[in-house]
């Protein structure tokens, strides 16, 4: 069954439910948004907020440098992606278990959810420690469902936000995407270490290329199916991604290919590659099948060499989801994290009070650098402040701006997915 049923009869069991069960729940419905409100999450994020108010300050600090470099290359990644998309999707949506044509991306159903809901747990409760960090209250903590899309929220009180200072605000919203390009990069550790572990230990043998995905309206579309090992094509053996890959480069469009597999034997002819039509295309993604070696049974028995790989895909994903989302997140645009720090940024004003604050902040951080240094990074930060104060600009210009660059860039999006999937996703039906 093609997945987006599934998300379809999910969709309609949630709903369902939805409305039999809100006058029990604290559940919303406004249009096409479902809402689950509950008090139990805002005293977890109080209680990590309180376990030191000033640590989450000092990170998120410490991480604002990283966070602005990353909006700049967000922005300059997504103009290049509106001069590369007549030839190639260089957007891709992200959904667990849809496999898009033409898309570079495919997430499994099982551990990309997983991955996903860690995406969302750490990006909100990251914004919301730093609220309750700044002082701020939560008004509602809860569960969000637009369409069939899931995500979380965490809604800090407005008035009180509006009272903050700038860098006050800032650190609220650099939070959710710094907490997400955090936990990807233990993930990748995580992830690299497990790997490490499994090539060193020679746990696993090929016996061939397992199928991950067959891509909807493919040449390997009803021919071929998921889980299916690989053996030969044409022939000639596959029993690793290198001779795999090696022989495949060597076909052409049109090209008759014969499959031997652990269920039997299955023909196809190749299409053109949907990113260039110059390339043969099969249509399916698949990874190594990996049998668990003699050595490593009588080593670590079975269960620990059955469950390693699932687990690597999981943080692997984690990490990837992590960083796709987090970094999106900061790209200049509401009602994004990076279109409200944009805006902070552009009302920025260099008062005497604030510029003493600024400075203090800068000898803590550089503290343990040699004198010289702290001169040149102290004069170098102090000219960018001279800057900013030379071209302050008012609040109402500061608002146009961030209103015109974010209009600008949803465009150029709806346009990259437009062109890009809208005809894969038609042809999914």
């Amino acid at each position: 069954m093609n997945v987006l049923w599934y998300y379809a009869i999910g969709f309609i069991i949630v709903w369902v439910l939805a409305f039999l069960l809100k006058g029990k729940y604290n559940i919303t419905i406004d249009g096409i948004v479902l809402m689950l409100k509950t008090e139990k999450l805002e005293h977890l994020i109080t209680r990590i907020a309180n376990i030191s108010p000033r640590f989450w300050k000092y990170l998120i600090n410490l991480s604002i440098p990283l966070g602005i470099f990353f909006m700049i290359l967000m922005l300059v990644s997504l103009i290049i992606s509106l001069q590369m998309m007549f030839k190639t999707p260089t957007v891709s949506l992200i959904l667990p278990g849809v496999d898009i044509p033409g898309s570079p991306i495919y997430i499994p159903f099982v551990t990309g959810f997983i991955a996903l809901a860690t995406v969302l747990i750490i990006h909100e409760g990251g914004h919301g420690v730093l609220a309750r960090a700044e002082g701020v209250s939560i008004d509602s903590v809860g569960l969000i469902l637009l369409a069939i899309i899931p995500g979380a929220f965490v809604e800090p009180n407005e008035n009180e936000i509006k009272k903050l200072n700038t860098w006050s605000k800032i650190r609220i919203y650099f939070a959710g995407p710094m907490f997400n390009i955090t936990l990807c990069l233990i993930a990748l550790i995580i992830t690299a270490g497990i790997g490490g572990f499994m090539a060193s230990e020679d746990l696993y043998t090929s016996d061939g290329m397992e199928i991950s995905s067959v891509i909807p309206a493919s040449p390997a579309e009803g021919v071929l199916s998921e889980g299916m090992v690989i053996n030969q094509i044409n022939g000639i053996n596959t029993n690793n991604y290198s001779a795999y890959t090696k022989y495949l480069n060597t076909t052409h469009v049109g090209d008759n290919l014969t499959f031997t597999t652990d269920k039997g034997t299955y023909s196809l002819i190749t299409s053109s590659n949907p990113n260039n039509a110059s390339l043969s295309y099969i249509g399916i993604r698949s990874s190594q099948h990996e049998v668990v070696s003699d050595n490593a049974k009588a080593k670590y028995g079975t269960i620990i060499p059955a469950i390693l790989p699932t687990i690597n895909e999981i943080f692997y994903y984690i990490f990837f989801l992590n960083f796709a989302v987090g970094t999106f997140n900061l790209l200049p645009m509401k009602p994004l994290d990076g279109g409200l720090i944009l805006e902070e940024i552009l009302k920025t004003k260099i008062v005497p009070e604030r510029r003493l604050e600024f400075n203090k902040a800068l000898n803590r951080y550089t503290r343990l650098f040699p004198r010289s240094i702290r001169c040149i990074i102290s004069r170098i930060f102090n000219d960018i402040l001279n800057f900013i104060h030379n071209h302050e600009l008012s609040d109402e210009k500061s608002e146009k701006i961030t209103v015109w660059m974010s209009t600008i860039l949803i465009v150029i999006l709806v346009i990259l997915i437009l062109y890009g999937f809208v005809p894969a996703i038609l042809s999914l039906f």
